[in-house]
């Protein structure tokens, strides 16, 4: 089946089709059927059902297996320079109108924005990037300098965009690891490695040369605040601290004691920085530790808010169900801790571990526990972090704060 494009027509099974019309973006390897002309790696293609319907138009990856990443699904589209020039200013008016400050930020989100693989954060006057797609990686050039020309129309001076490409993803799509400036202001010192940003009224170190992803979580920011709110004269235990942002907010909100644990140094250090930089050095205790040892450790009672903010448990749909029985261990083992009374946050950042699972994990927690869960409130993503409704890979935080009762 040919496209009546230009653009080289990938063909995909039923199944392939069923994926798509459920809520995802991408193509598997094993759904495609056939592709109806030479094309080079990193191509636009458009989609095609067998029956020849129209799907949707992507990037083609000859060696992942994810082989075509969705961005558009208007078969009138053309994909030429001035198409993704508009996508990056309709990404930054979008931020302008939810945000209250586009200060530290995240301006493109992947297939959020229409930019498969694409991150963009914003920490002051530098632009961090990480891009995991050849697609889009052929294609940077474009992007970037839409970015810079949409800021300066704004009155917004960006002073630096540093690649953050080291990420191991990359590979699979055949590109090389590195990270470097990709571009400076006259008076930039290439040599700056991190920034100072304030978020909540708490300011952070920024690594963004060797923190991880691309220096700092942008993504919990309103739930840090949501968390602040709750934690006076209380206890806390914040588990996998890494920059110490949710300690922090505790302090802020008025908790009598803070312990975070995190099982890198690297992480320890960064949260004694982070608390220096505040005045708040007296108030947080750091641990390193395992979380999973140190819950066991733990008296009851000795805390009345536990935060367990791990990293992601599961990058694939083949490990969820031992992600599941991380998860589910880490929060029987807060929920018995705190007893009756005590409140516990608890987040998943994987999108391959849907809501109503985590769900399940939670209450099977609290039955192990004889326990039962209030639910004070359920977030996601910060809203610089867009949720498609129609796209599965977008959707991937869960927050839940809740009551042991």
């Amino acid at each position: 089946m040919k496209s009546e494009r230009n653009y080289p027509a990938v063909t995909i099974t039923s199944k392939g089709e069923d994926f798509l019309n459920s809520g995802n973006r991408w193509v598997y390897e094993a759904e495609v059927i056939g592709i109806d002309k030479e094309h080079n790696n990193g191509d636009i293609v458009d989609v095609l059902s067998r029956k020849g319907k129209y799907l949707g138009s992507g990037f083609i990856s000859d060696l992942s297996k994810v082989r075509v990443r969705i961005f558009s699904d208007n078969a009138n589209d053309t994909f030429d320079d001035e198409f993704f020039k508009r996508r990056v200013r309709y990404a930054i008016d979008y931020r302008k109108a939810v945000m209250e400050s586009m200060d530290n930020c995240r301006i493109i989100f992947g297939e959020a924005d229409g930019f498969p693989g694409l991150t963009v954060d914003k920490y002051n006057n530098i632009l961090v990037s990480q891009i995991t797609t050849i697609g889009l990686d052929l294609r940077k050039d474009i992007i970037f300098e839409a970015l810079l020309k949409c800021f300066k129309d704004d009155g917004i001076i960006i002073d630096a965009i540093y690649e953050r490409n080291d990420v191991a993803s990359r590979e699979k799509d055949g590109l090389e690891l590195y990270k470097d400036y990709y571009y400076t202001s006259d008076n930039f010192d290439r040599n700056t490695y991190e920034t100072i940003i304030e978020e909540n009224g708490i300011k952070y170190y920024v690594d963004f040369v060797n923190g991880q992803k691309t220096g700092f979580f942008l993504d919990q920011k309103f739930n840090r605040e949501l968390v602040s709110r709750i934690a006076k004269d209380k206890k806390v235990l914040d588990c996998f601290t890494h920059t110490g942002s949710f300690g922090l907010n505790c302090v802020k909100g008025g908790a009598i004691k803070v312990t975070s644990v995190d099982i890198s140094q690297l992480a320890i250090d960064q949260s004694k920085r982070n608390a220096e930089l505040n005045g708040m050095e007296d108030k947080v205790e750091y641990v390193k530790a395992d979380v999973f040892k140190y819950l066991d450790q733990v008296k009851k009672r000795e805390y009345d808010l536990i935060i367990l903010d791990p990293p992601a448990f599961t990058k694939s749909r083949s490990t969820v169900m031992a992600a599941y029985n991380g998860y589910k261990r880490i929060n029987s083992q807060a929920m018995k801790l705190l007893g009756k009374g005590g409140y516990l946050v608890s987040a998943s950042c994987s999108h391959f571990m849907p809501e109503e699972l985590y769900v399940k994990m939670l209450l099977e927690a609290a039955e192990e526990n004889n326990v039962t869960i209030k639910q004070i409130s359920y977030s996601q993503q910060g809203k610089d972090h867009p949720i498609i409704l129609n796209s599965n890979q977008t959707d991937y935080l869960k927050f839940y704060i809740m009551q042991i009762i």
